[in-house]
């Protein structure tokens, strides 16, 4: 098996060389060498040779700096003098936004390639515009409506009535219904958006099904991970801000809002009703119980349980999750109480 390579020519498209310039510029940065240097890619500091251009973000990998080989590396002013000699420093104060960047640089995405497969199948009453991709097996159902530039994965299907704006990406096998798509909304592959949500009356004699009669509203620039679910509105709409990123294996119930550019990590489940607000993050294996209000900017730890509103910019942690401060008041408190341990 071959070394690992960022970038491989049998997955990824690849631009350049690129010049030293064209990439500071990328990268949002300043760079003080006056050579003419010409890269032809990127990698990780500890795999970068003299032609590729690396970064680094995170101190804790600060000792790979000294010893790599890259040709340049994107950094933060604070790391600057940490740069070895023998590569050229990039300096911004956003280092992994700028290595965003310059990978997009070397790596752009695949142009969609217009037009319908064979096997794809299309609604006559179905509107689809010239430009789009329709891949193998995908289905369009009527009244469906894709916009200019967008790729439709194989067996991918696109529901009665769905409208998805341009340049959206929906993955293999995905399926969408009930819903409104902004511009550059990604669905990856198995995602699941628009289905019947999880409501239901009780009575004496059972559970009684409650029609779910509303939609999923999905902003510009969402993206939705694989496998991910969203359910439509119970009466009124679920809908995920522009911006936001849901990772895999997420679940979003019925009447769920999230503001703009939240970020959910995998594994978390966000019950009816919710409200997040604008710049939310939550941890993975995160849950949360219906008709909460969770303000704006509020953190939320990795397998928290949260089962009351929380503040504006408030961090959470824990089960029943409470501030971050308490909890780990609680954890100091905890250890003193435990027996010291005598022997191994």
């Amino acid at each position: 098996m071959q070394p690992a390579s960022p970038g491989h020519a049998r997955f990824y498209q690849r631009s350049g060389p690129h010049p030293l310039t064209l990439v500071t510029k990328a990268a949002g940065g300043v760079s003080e060498s006056a050579q003419e240097l010409v890269l032809h890619g990127v990698a990780p500091l500890q795999m970068a040779g003299p032609a590729q251009v690396s970064f680094l973000d995170n101190k804790r990998y600060a000792p790979l700096l000294g010893a790599t080989q890259a040709g340049a590396v994107i950094v933060h002013p604070d790391m600057r003098a940490h740069v070895p000699a023998s590569a050229i420093a990039i300096v911004a104060q956003n280092p992994y936004a700028g290595w965003a960047r310059v990978a997009a640089l070397f790596h752009p995405a695949p142009s969609t390639l217009p037009g319908v497969h064979p096997t794809a199948i299309v609604d006559d009453a179905a509107s689809v515009d010239p430009t789009a991709e329709l891949g193998p097996g995908c289905v369009i159902e009527a009244d469906a409506e894709i916009g200019p530039g967008c790729r439709i994965g194989p067996f991918a299907v696109i529901g009665a009535g769905v409208v998805l704006g341009r340049d959206c990406r929906v993955g293999a096998h995905a399926s969408i219904s009930h819903a409104l798509l902004g511009d550059r909304v990604y669905i990856y592959p198995g995602a699941r958006i628009g289905q019947e949500g999880f409501g239901f009356a009780v009575t004496k004699t059972g559970f009684l099904t409650v029609p779910q009669l509303g939609r999923v509203l999905l902003h510009d620039d969402v993206e939705v991970g694989a496998n991910s679910t969203i359910d439509r509105g119970s009466a009124g709409d679920t809908i995920i801000g522009a911006g936001s990123r849901l990772d895999n294996l997420v679940q979003i119930g019925h009447n769920v809002v999230l503001g703009r550019c939240c970020i959910i990590v995998a594994q978390v489940g966000i019950s009816g009703s919710t409200n997040l607000g604008d710049f939310v993050q939550v941890g993975g294996q995160a849950a949360m119980a219906g008709h909460l209000r969770i303000g704006d900017g509020a953190q939320i730890g990795a397998q928290a349980g949260v089962i009351s509103d929380v503040e504006p910019n408030a961090r959470m942690l824990g089960s029943p999750a409470q501030p971050s401060r308490d909890f780990f008041r609680q954890i100091a408190l905890l250890k003193k109480l435990m027996p010291k341990r005598s022997g191994p």
